[in-house]
């Protein structure tokens, strides 16, 4: 019941799941991810179908969890500038191959990465 607070959820705790707005939906997967007290958090494509304004709040989320909870977190997502702005380091696969891996500046300016996802 802390992590519904904490996450502003409680208001909904007698609620069934798919009554939540989709934000709040998102934020309750994640919730009863770190009710397992995870020391790694797996988040696959957590942007996917969500508006601007939805990925700046999961931007704040991501790095809220980060510094509270002190977990690792993978993301796995195609949102670059999400990406960009929220981790540490970075790996870029093509087709499954790895081509880059580093801080976000290194990644970015990655002549593999650029011709991979911008074309040459």
């Amino acid at each position: 019941m802390e992590l519904l607070d904490i996450f502003q959820l409680g208001k909904f705790r007698d609620e069934p799941a798919q009554s939540l707005p989709y934000g709040g939906q998102r934020r309750l997967e994640i919730v009863r991810a770190l009710a397992t007290q995870p020391k790694l958090l797996l988040l696959d494509e957590p942007a996917a179908g969500m508006n601007a304004t939805e990925k700046i709040e999961l931007a704040r989320l991501i790095r809220f969890i980060k510094d509270k909870f002190q977990i690792a977190i993978l993301l796995v997502e195609h949102d670059m500038k999400l990406v960009m702005e929220i981790c540490d380091r970075i790996a870029v696969l093509d087709y499954g191959v790895k081509i880059a891996e580093g801080k976000p500046d290194e990644v970015r300016a990655n002549p593999k990465v650029i011709a991979a996802y911008l074309g040459d």
